[in-house]
């Protein structure tokens, strides 16, 4: 599969100080040999990459549009192998569902569904360790807030991922 066809990633883009503590959750307790892109909220994980163009153009005017908004990060989730931080926010949510219906004939099963944001920080890893995780985790998550500064549009490429584009909200 050539590049230009491969899927589109679509994520959040948070504040440089939230980013910065979310990704060094990651790199902690991701495993190094499979830790292949930074840590993120993901919106939709396959978007037709042959559309590129129309998507790039509707989510710079969607941007344009959006002011950024602050989401909650409510608590912490068992992946089963892995854990997660999950977030909370109605302006994501609606955010999401413009997309999703501006987008419908497009989507997976997976990208049709309910989203339930959330940013992973650990995977791949047995039951056992995920458990620890969580434990020592739990022992010192308390709720914050991060600001939703705009969207990151990324292309698969078979594991790792390459930024497309960023679009700031406000322009």
């Amino acid at each position: 599969m050539s590049e230009p066809d491969r899927p589109l990633i679509l994520t959040l883009a948070f504040d440089g100080a939230s980013f910065a503590r979310l990704d060094e959750l990651r790199r902690r307790y991701f495993p190094p040999e499979r830790n292949q892109v930074p840590a993120h909220l993901t919106l939709f994980h396959a978007l037709p990459g042959e559309n590129a163009t129309l998507i790039r153009r509707e989510l710079a005017e969607i941007c344009l549009r959006q002011k950024p908004f602050e989401i909650e990060a409510t608590g912490l989730r068992a992946l089963g192998n892995g854990v997660a931080i999950a977030f909370s926010s109605q302006e994501l949510v609606g955010l999401r569902q413009r997309l999703a219906r501006e987008w419908r004939d497009w989507l997976s099963p997976q990208d049709s569904a309910k989203i339930a944001p959330h940013v992973t920080i650990q995977n791949k890893v047995g039951a056992d360790v995920a458990r620890a995780t969580l434990r020592e985790l739990e022992a010192s998550f308390r709720p914050f807030s991060a600001r939703a500064e705009g969207l990151n549009l990324w292309r698969y490429l078979g594991g790792p991922w390459k930024l497309e584009r960023s679009f700031r909200f406000g322009g």
